[in-house]
């Protein structure tokens, strides 16, 4: 691979990595497998390794997890939460094994635990009272959670008299036991059942596996909620100035017998043989757990071994976690249908027989995009192996050919939409087929509608999508700019399907929460009406920029494409999407009912977000960290007349260094002469006359 390509690499793994960080550590909704997220980490690192100058400052190789949650307090680990090495490979587990040999000689052993599927946590004691809970957050710092940690029944917030050290830290993974969440996410579905969620709308809101609902609770700010839902806590390792033992198996026994909640699922092991053999015991046994592991944890027992042997800038080189991988199930394919987004994005779903897998029924799976289906060679009839990805989202791996119908045909992609019959399209470079029949498709004209009163639009939570399908069916509604026109008189009595040949009523209490919140709805300010739209390729932040930019719909309606392009950060492509919108008479009828009914569509001058041009449109790259966040520094900017930029070019204005900023970033600014300035210096630009 030469240079260039490599760069191009590099740039698009370490870009689509920290998405997946943001998503699994942030978020807790990861969007990809444990594996898969692996093996682009591992490609990553070989190129780096190849191409040493090309890596990024920002590169997930040198991040230990995700950023920081901003609703908590942030504390600076006393002792740094670094991550582990991780492999799914036997010879790579040998590989381990041989450098340790190597480095320490052959008088040593290893301790083997599980590896919980869980929340990372460090706690402080001081004289044996629970002081501070932190999260891992980068490694470095992480959220205080104490208030949510003590909820927690198998966390002592008190130590009996004994022989621990006067201040120590502890840590441990939170989780939640399957039987546990299954209760509780079964109680969370008959509250939505009752606020008249369908069973899509149903799926997408519940939690998806334990980890995820142990990492939302643990991240609730009422202490009180954290303690309805129940978690649970495996400590696993002590930090101290002085170590309270000579090995880390003595360790364990000893946090055990100060009252902390240990695992008893660990084993010493003489050998590499023996750890073997512990993986594969577990890896039979983990279902039978009343707890997620995804894996088990080697570590050198011996801490003088463990001393020898050192850290890497990011792992300690005494310890590697074996990675399970995902479980997969057989089953047969029954037959492929099609689901029409309100984009009309065509989305293949695999209708299966149904199998148990990891705890749950699968009946359907993804097949993405017409691609997929090629690489896959999928048949009529096929046998499938079926794998959750991230032990979420269900897929295809393969099929068994063995057990394929020599008569069996492939299955071809359709050519029509199956809703509205029109003819699909795909435009060159694409892997997605499209419905163009955005204005007469009914699933686009529904989906667009939830859009619309989605949380992050115009937030009318008193329709469900259950409900906007049944007055879009019953004609009362075609658009969103409809549901303005609503009346009581439409609504109570009006009789609705709800899913399996079952039909609902709205009455009276029901239709009057629907209309206030539609009337609510009205003060919902102009860029998140502007998001609610459904323009495409116009997501919350562009609606920002545009609404920020323009200040009214009637402004932005009226901008050239070159006028639109020309706003930092929008580019060509989006600014197409604008105009054409504008450009329908459709869409300019429903703007022009949206205005006449009296919502948000021009920026208030009571709360314009610009407070000053002091900035002057100076760019900013904002990197480290601050006494605030770095989201407030960069609304700072931006509220006062500068903007924002990823990375330092020669055209960057200004630098703000915050602590534990990259030295690569440092350097580049020092060589391009890019002024330098601290959280102070930038507070003083903003009251400089």
């Amino acid at each position: 691979m030469n240079e260039l390509a490599a760069k191009i690499r590099i740039d698009e793994l370490t870009r689509t990595l920290n998405q997946h960080n943001y998503a699994y550590y942030v978020l807790s909704k990861p969007t990809i497998s444990d594996i898969d997220f692996d093996f682009l980490l591992k490609e990553l690192e070989q190129l780096e390794a190849q191409f040493p100058h090309l890596a990024s400052a920002d590169s997930p190789t040198r991040k230990v997890g995700g950023d920081i949650t901003k609703s908590f307090t942030q504390v600076k680990h006393r002792y740094p939460m670094l991550s582990l090495g991780n492999t799914y490979s036997e010879v790579e587990l040998r590989e381990f094994d041989e450098r340790i040999r190597k480095a320490i000689g052959n008088d040593f052993e290893y301790v083997c635990e599980l590896k919980f599927d869980g929340l990372a946590i460090s706690i402080t004691y001081e004289n044996g009272v629970l002081v501070r809970a932190v999260t891992r957050g980068d490694g470095v710092q992480g959220d205080d959670v104490t208030a949510n940690v003590k909820t927690i029944q198998t966390i002592p917030q008190q130590l009996a008299p004994g022989n621990y050290p006067a201040s120590f830290d502890i840590r441990g993974e939170i989780f939640m036991h399957r039987k546990t969440f299954e209760r509780l996410n079964e109680s969370y579905r008959k509250e939505l059942e009752a606020k008249g969620y369908d069973e899509e709308e149903i799926k997408e809101r519940l939690y998806k596996n334990p980890r995820n609902f142990a990492s939302g609770t643990l991240k609730m700010q009422d202490s009180a909620e954290v303690a309805k839902r129940p978690l649970d806590c495996f400590l696993y390792f002590i930090y101290t100035d002085n170590p309270v033992a000579d090995s880390h198996y003595e360790s364990l026994k000893k946090a055990a017998e100060w009252g902390f909640q240990v695992s008893d699922h660990y084993q010493l092991c003489p050998t590499l043989d023996d750890v073997l053999a512990f993986i594969h015991a577990y890896d039979r046994q983990r279902e039978h757990l009343s707890y997620e592991i995804d894996g088990v944890v080697i570590k050198v027992n011996q801490y003088h071994h463990q001393q020898d042997l050192g850290f890497t800038a990011k792992n300690p080189r005494w310890a590697i976690s074996y990675k399970y991988k995902a479980q997969d199930a057989l089953t047969q394919l029954q037959k492929v249908t099609y689901q029409v987004g309100r984009t009309g994005a065509i989305t293949p779903v695999a209708n299966l027989v149904p199998v148990q897998l990891a705890g749950t029924t699968v009946k359907r799976a993804s097949l993405y995009n017409a691609d997929e289906i090629v690489r896959l060679d999928l048949h009529e009839n096929d046998w499938v192996y079926v794998e959750k990805g991230g032990e979420i989202i269900p897929k295809i791996t393969g099929v068994d050919l063995s057990k394929r119908s020599p008569n069996a045909l492939p299955i071809r992609y359709i050519a029509v939409c199956p809703e509205c019959n029109a003819t699909l399209i795909r435009k060159e470079g694409d892997v997605i087929h499209y419905c163009p029949n955005d204005q007469n498709c009914p699933p686009q004209r529904i989906g667009q509608i939830e859009h619309f009163i989605g949380r992050k639009a115009m937030n009318i939570d008193s329709l469900g999508g259950e409900t906007v399908a049944g007055l879009f069916k019953k004609g009362l509604i075609n658009s969103y700019a409809d549901l303005y026109s609503l009346t009581a008189a439409q609504l109570i009595g009006l009789e609705l399907e709800s899913g399996e040949d079952k039909k609902r009523s709205l009455q009276q209490k029901s239709v009057e929460n629907i209309l206030a919140g539609i009337e609510a709805s009205k003060q919902v300010p102009f860029e998140r009406v502007l998001f609610a739209l459904g323009i495409r390729m116009v997501g919350e932040t562009v609606a920002k920029k545009l609404a920020r930019h323009f200040g009214s719909i009637d402004a932005l309606s009226k901008a050239t494409k070159e006028e639109i392009a020309g706003i930092y950060e929008i580019g060509e492509k989006i600014a197409e999407q604008v105009v054409q919108f504008f450009a329908d008479p459709q869409q300019v009828t429903r703007v022009a009912l949206l205005k006449e009914k009296g919502l948000q569509l021009e920026v208030d001058a009571n709360n314009q977000v610009t407070r000053t041009q002091v900035l002057g449109g100076k760019s900013f790259l904002v990197s480290g960290t601050f006494t605030i966040s770095r989201d407030a520094l960069k609304e700072l900017i931006e509220q006062n007349g500068g903007r924002n930029v990823g990375s330092i070019s020669k055209s960057l204005d200004y630098l703000i260094a915050g602590d534990k900023m990259g030295p690569e970033k440092l350097k580049k600014a020092t060589e391009f002469n890019i002024p330098i300035l601290s959280e102070t210096d930038f507070m003083a630009m903003l009251i400089a006359e």
